[in-house]
C-alpha cells in the first residue's frame, strides 16, 4: 500500500502542542510554575503521557521541583500535562522508542539521493513531505527539555534503550541529533545538571 506522505507529514505534526498561557495567567489558575511537585502530579502526568519518568529526572522534579530557568517545566496546563512554552516535542510520538542515529542514516541518505527537481510540482512536495515524517521521528520518544538558541536544543529521552540519556538537537547547523557524552559514557540527567544544565557534544 502505497502511503500518503503529505497526509502523514500533517498527522505526525498533530502531535505537537501550541498556544501556551503565560506563566501570571497559569499562576492565577493556581498552578504556579516554580512550585515543587508532589508524587499525585508526577504518576498523573505519567498516566496522561503514557510514559515513566527517568528516575533521575524525577527524583529532581520532587526534591527541587520546577527550576526559575535552566530547562523547561513540567506543569499541567490547558492541554494537560506537558512542558511549559515547548511546541517542539512530539506528543504523540512520546511512547515510540527513541531512535538511534544509525538506525536511520541509510535511509535519510537514500532519500536526499532521490530528491526530484522542485519543478516536479506534487513529486518534490510528496518526497519533502516524506522528509518530515523522518525527521519528525528521529526524536520520538525525546523531550525537548531545553531550547539553546540558534536552533539549537537539548533533549531528554523518555522511552526505549537510551532512555535517560541527554542528547542534543544540532540539526539547524549540521543535521545531526548527537549524544552528550563525559569521559566516553552517555551523560545522564542527574550529569548534565550538575554540570549547570549546558552541554554540548563538542
Amino acid at each position: 500500500m502505497e502511503i500518503d506522505w503529505r497526509a502523514e507529514y500533517l498527522r505526525l505534526l498533530d502531535g505537537r502542542r501550541h498556544g501556551f498561557r503565560t506563566p501570571e495567567a497559569m499562576r492565577l489558575e493556581g498552578f504556579p510554575l516554580e512550585r515543587r511537585l508532589t508524587e499525585a502530579d508526577l504518576r498523573e502526568a505519567e498516566g496522561e503521557l503514557g510514559i515513566t519518568f527517568p528516575a533521575e529526572y524525577r527524583e529532581h522534579l520532587l526534591r527541587q521541583g520546577n527550576p526559575e530557568r535552566g530547562f523547561r517545566q513540567l506543569w499541567r496546563g490547558p492541554q494537560g500535562w506537558g512542558w511549559y512554552g515547548d511546541t517542539s516535542t512530539n506528543y504523540g510520538l512520546l511512547t515510540e522508542p527513541f531512535p538511534h542515529p544509525d538506525s536511520y542514516r541509510a535511509y535519510d541518505e537514500e532519500l536526499d539521493e532521490r530528491e526530484p527537481p522542485r519543478e516536479e510540482g506534487e513529486t518534490w512536495e510528496e518526497w519533502d513531505s516524506e522528509g518530515g515524517v523522518l525527521q519528525e521521528r528521529k526524536t520520538a520518544g525525546a523531550v525537548y527539555l531545553q531550547e539553546g538558541g540558534c536552533g539549537f536544543s537539548t533533549l531528554l529521552v523518555v522511552t526505549g534503550p537510551h532512555r535517560g540519556e541527554m542528547w542534543f538537537d544540532s540539526r539547524a547547523t549540521c543535521d545531526q541529533i548527537l549524544p552528550l557524552r563525559r569521559a566516553g559514557a552517555p551523560v545522564s540527567f542527574a550529569e548534565w545538571a550538575a554540570q549547570g544544565m549546558y552541554m554540548t557534544p563538542w
